[in-house]
């Protein structure tokens, strides 16, 4: 981490926890006046510690009821193999997230959708959209243990 004080971690923290808190209440829980705690955050927000705050929807509130990861193996890999699928996954809004990844497959994809027929459609579009040719391992999720964007912060 980069020179983060025993306050930063704290004010981290709660700002992971409660991204809407007012300067004020934040200030008040780790101990400093509202003025030098709002210039931390914002020293915090322009070095990229902060990378933004955002509102958590619930995926049933949307309909998008299905939760699918899928395993991706490449036929043949190169840089500009990797440059094209990373240019056409990171415009497809129904991509969650990716991850090109060591092991026995190049890409972890993470989907959430309305149900398996939306998902299949989506599943041919990304393959025909690869510049080789590729083998699939999907996994649909039945129970969500635990999701979260929280990151423990070392003390």
């Amino acid at each position: 981490m980069q020179d983060l004080d025993r306050i930063d971690r704290k004010i981290l923290d709660i700002l992971q926890r409660d991204g809407r808190i007012s300067m004020t209440e934040l200030a008040s829980q780790v101990g400093l006046s509202a003025s030098p705690c709002t210039e931390r955050v914002k020293r915090m927000e322009r070095s990229g510690v902060i990378a933004g705050y955002h509102a958590r929807i619930t995926p049933e509130a949307l309909g998008k009821t299905l939760l699918v990861f899928v395993e991706i193996k490449l036929s043949a890999k190169s840089s500009d193999v990797f440059e094209t699928i990373r240019r056409e996954l990171l415009h497809m809004p129904e991509v969650m997230e990716c991850h090109l990844v060591s092991g026995g497959f190049d890409y972890l994809v993470k989907f959430r959708m309305r149900g398996m027929k939306e998902y299949r459609h989506l599943l041919g579009d990304i393959l025909k959209r690869l510049p080789v040719s590729a083998e699939s391992h999907s996994y649909v999720v039945m129970e969500e243990i635990k999701e979260t964007l929280y990151l423990p912060l070392d003390r």
